[in-house]
């Protein structure tokens, strides 16, 4: 699924315009992003909870040189499905 296919989706499911469908899942997405960016969490009850969780730094390899390199620590997006969610897809 496209992110134009979820606006059509969420248009039809809220009866409303799919400019107005598209605006509502732009300021969600933003909303999401801004709260990771604070490393807060957002808990969407009966879907899931995004969060931001911390990678330690770690030794690799490039794959082309077989050469070892240093990978840096860093924060990435988490998402775990709620119980709901879960079942709804079984």
């Amino acid at each position: 699924m496209t992110k134009a296919d979820l606006i059509g989706k969420m248009a039809a499911g809220a009866k409303v315009s799919k400019a107005a469908a598209g605006k509502a899942l732009d300021a969600y997405i933003g909303g999401v992003k801004a709260a990771l960016k604070k490393e807060e969490r957002v808990t969407l009850v009966g879907f899931g909870t995004f969060s931001v969780s911390k990678r330690k730094a770690r030794k690799g390899r490039n794959p082309r040189t077989g050469k070892e390199i240093k990978i840096p620590a860093r924060k990435v997006p988490k998402f775990t499905a709620g119980k709901a969610f879960k079942d709804a897809i079984k």
